[in-house]
């Protein structure tokens, strides 16, 4: 008798453990469909990579994923939205350097960037370039340098509207080149090109997709140097602006996108999300639809987004601290 109490005292914990409540972290994942939130308008590259990604990872988590797209106010909408989402990995947002300018613009926000999102993984990053009219007086980069050191406050400069990543990144080229020119946002990518174009600027600060159009033997632009660490695959010949040298031989600014989840979200389930999307931004097909949108698919762990993220704010501050750039 006291043998058969000894061996149900034994079992009688492990039988009952399969009939508890498992921890959140441990239960099925997902269990109903998936959300991504875009804070960008439908068709862009935020959201088509948005929507690529979603497609490939759909099957293998045997749920939908849909992509919820809330432009508008620098992000704040959908990045509130899913801040105060549930924290069970079912709500994503589309994170990017937008995001980090955001936090370093905006004197408030209606959430912590860093505090109340989990990172998840990197998608993807894409170059900046800086151009000229064709036919224009630069034909590259060292010529306009001379220029502007020759001629103080002449150059100048136009990005895409007050705040993006574009317009930091032409005053962070000018500060680290220590040259005297102007930097001028126009509202978006089409004005800047008109300008070009027309003589209004001398040069251009943008993101290289939308301005691929414009290159080539009939295009109205030329591109004088990509922004990042490397060439840009689409334009091998076109040199980087750290490859000038001297003072901006460091010089790496480019443009990512990724995911992240509500802060709180339990690590099997980010776990479980940065592995399926590893697999899906491995795959051939994803890496050439993704080329073919001028991105370069660019997985990594939840550690190195948070990092991207917090170095991105602590630069791009400094940046609008430096330019005077008032905070909004």
């Amino acid at each position: 008798m006291h043998s058969r109490r000894a061996l149900l005292a034994a079992v009688l914990p492990w039988g009952l453990a399969g009939l508890l409540p498992r921890p959140a972290a441990a239960q099925a994942f997902p269990v109903k469909p998936l959300k991504i939130v875009v804070p960008n308008a439908a068709g862009g590259a935020a959201d088509l990579t948005a929507r690529l990604v979603a497609q490939k990872i759909a099957g293998p988590l045997g749920q939908n994923v849909v992509v919820d797209n809330k432009p508008g106010a620098g992000g704040v909408v959908a990045g509130e939205s899913v801040a105060r989402a549930e924290p069970d990995g079912h709500t994503l947002l589309l994170v990017s350097s937008g995001t980090a300018v955001s936090a370093a613009l905006f004197k408030s926000l209606p959430f912590d960037t860093l505090g109340d999102f989990a990172p998840v993984s990197m998608l993807a990053t894409f170059d900046l370039a800086i151009v000229v009219a064709e036919g224009g007086r630069f034909k590259t980069l060292a010529e306009l340098l001379s220029y502007a050191r020759a001629n103080p406050g002449k150059l100048n400069i136009g990005t895409p509207q007050v705040g993006t990543t574009q317009q930091l990144a032409a005053e962070l080229f000018k500060a680290t080149a220590g040259i005297d020119a102007h930097i001028i946002p126009f509202n978006g990518t089409p004005p800047v090109i008109t300008a070009l174009r027309g003589g209004q600027i001398d040069a251009g600060v943008d993101i290289l997709g939308p301005l691929m159009g414009q290159f080539g033997a009939k295009g109205a632009l030329r591109p004088l140097a990509v922004l990042g660490a490397r060439r840009a695959s689409q334009l091998p010949d076109v040199p980087t602006v750290r490859e000038s040298g001297g003072p901006l031989a460091q010089f790496n600014v480019s443009s990512w996108n990724g995911l992240a989840v509500p802060a709180k979200t339990p690590p099997a389930v980010i776990a479980r999300l940065n592995a399926e999307l590893q697999a899906a931004l491995a795959q051939p097909e994803v890496k050439q639809r993704l080329l073919e949108l001028n991105l370069v698919a660019q997985g990594g762990t939840p550690a190195q987004l948070g990092e991207q993220l917090a170095a991105d704010i602590k630069r791009w501050g400094a940046v609008i601290a430096q330019a005077g750039i008032p905070r909004q």
